[in-house]
């Protein structure tokens, strides 16, 4: 009797390590090509037809790189914090290997909540407008408009960016909490800022004009 409780006790926990492994499934490897910290106008894909963006880089191993479709709005997101793994919105299916075709620097900068106190305005995709402001502090204060943008700015090490937390109510398809960063960038004027925020395989993209 005890043998055969042995024996069943042993095909037991068998069983369960055949289960767990099998949904020990591997995450999709993703590598960019790697450049020095700083800031710099990028481009990808086809030579003939190439995808243009921004890459920004910190000293720690940081990185952010966004890649636009035709209408400036962003297609695709690759970060990475300090040396740990590269990570893409909308997430990954497979191994990915990003070769950028041309890469120049453009200026860099440290972004201060303080310098970015003021109200603001996003367009939505529905085309509806969405105004809020920023605190000296780093909040984002929902404004009088029926989609309420609100969160929390704080410093990070890639240049140009600030680390953001946004939370949205009333605002069509954009997710209700999201994660990313804030971009500062002289090739986004007439806008302020990008706001570009990540929410599992949803991707943000906000550009902000002063009110």
């Amino acid at each position: 009797m005890n043998r055969s409780l042995t024996i069943l006790a042993g095909a037991a926990a068998l069983l369960l390590s055949a289960c767990g492994s099998s949904n020990d499934v591997p995450a999709p490897d993703v590598k960019v090509t790697e450049l020095a910290a700083g800031a710099y106008a990028v481009s990808s894909g086809d030579a003939a037809n190439p995808t243009a963006g921004k890459y920004y880089a910190a000293a720690d191993g940081s990185r952010l790189l966004v890649l636009n479709n035709s209408g400036q709005q962003a297609s695709a997101l690759y970060r990475r914090d300090g040396n740990g793994s590269w990570q893409m919105t909308p997430t990954a299916t497979q191994n990915t290997t990003l070769d950028l075709l041309n890469s120049s620097a453009t200026p860099s900068t440290t972004v201060t909540v303080s310098a970015l106190a003021r109200s603001y305005s996003v367009r939505l995709s529905s085309g509806a407008a969405a105004a809020f402001s920023v605190s000296s502090s780093g909040d984002i204060v929902a404004g009088g408009t029926g989609c309420k943008l609100s969160g929390k700015l704080s410093a990070g090490t890639l240049p140009n960016t600030l680390k953001a937390s946004l939370s949205t109510s009333g605002c069509g398809d954009l997710p209700a909490q999201s994660d990313g960063y804030l971009v500062v960038d002289g090739d986004y004027a007439p806008a302020v800022f990008r706001l570009l925020t990540y929410s599992g395989s949803t991707l943000v993209d906000l550009w902000a004009y002063a009110e």
